[in-house]
C-alpha cells in the first residue's frame, strides 16, 4: 500500500492552500472579485450617505431662506405701515396753510405714497426699479456709486 506521502497532492498542500499556478490564479481572482464587490458596496454606501447629507443641507438652506424671506417681508410691511402712520401724524400735527403747511403736506404725501409702494411691491420691486434706473442712466449711477464709496471710506477711516 502506498502511504499518504506517495499520493499526488494535485496542487494543494496539507494546509489546504493552493500551490498549483491555476489554483493560485483562481484564488487571486476570487479574492479580487470579493474585494471589488466590497469596494463597490462601500462606495455605494458613501454615495448614498453623501446624497442624504446634501439633501438635508439643501432642505435646511431652503428653510433658512424661507425664514429670512418671511422676516424681510414682515419687516418691509412694518416699515410701510410706519411710514403711512407717520404721514398721518404729520398731517394731524402741522399747520395746513402757509409754507410750513405746504412742506408738511408734501412730506406726508411722499411718506404715504412710499409706504403704499413698499407694501405693494416689497423689496423685490425696489430692487427691480433700481436696476431699471441704473440701466437707463449708467453714467450717473457710476458717478453716484463712486461718490458714495468715497464718503463711506472717509467716514470709516476716522
Amino acid at each position: 500500500m502506498a502511504s499518504s506521502k506517495d499520493k499526488p497532492n494535485f496542487g494543494h498542500s496539507s494546509s489546504g492552500v493552493a500551490e498549483h499556478p491555476k489554483d493560485v490564479l483562481q484564488t487571486a481572482k476570487d479574492m479580487a472579485g470579493t474585494a471589488t464587490d466590497k469596494a463597490k458596496d462601500m462606495a455605494s454606501g458613501a454615495v448614498d450617505t453623501a446624497k442624504d447629507l446634501a439633501s438635508t443641507a439643501a432642505s435646511k438652506a431652503s428653510d433658512a431662506a424661507s425664514f429670512v424671506g418671511d422676516k424681510a417681508h414682515q419687516a418691509t410691511s412694518a416699515v410701510a405701515a410706519g411710514m403711512q402712520s407717520l404721514a398721518g401724524t404729520i398731517r394731524g400735527n402741522t399747520p395746513h396753510q402757509g409754507m410750513m403747511g405746504s412742506a408738511s403736506t408734501a412730506v406726508a404725501d411722499t411718506l404715504e405714497s412710499g409706504g403704499r409702494y413698499l407694501q405693494e411691491h416689497g423689496l423685490q420691486g425696489i430692487a427691480d426699479d433700481a436696476t431699471q434706473v441704473i440701466r437707463r442712466n449708467p453714467i450717473p449711477a457710476v458717478l453716484i456709486s463712486i461718490g458714495l464709496g468715497f464718503l463711506i471710506a472717509r467716514a470709516t477711516r476716522s
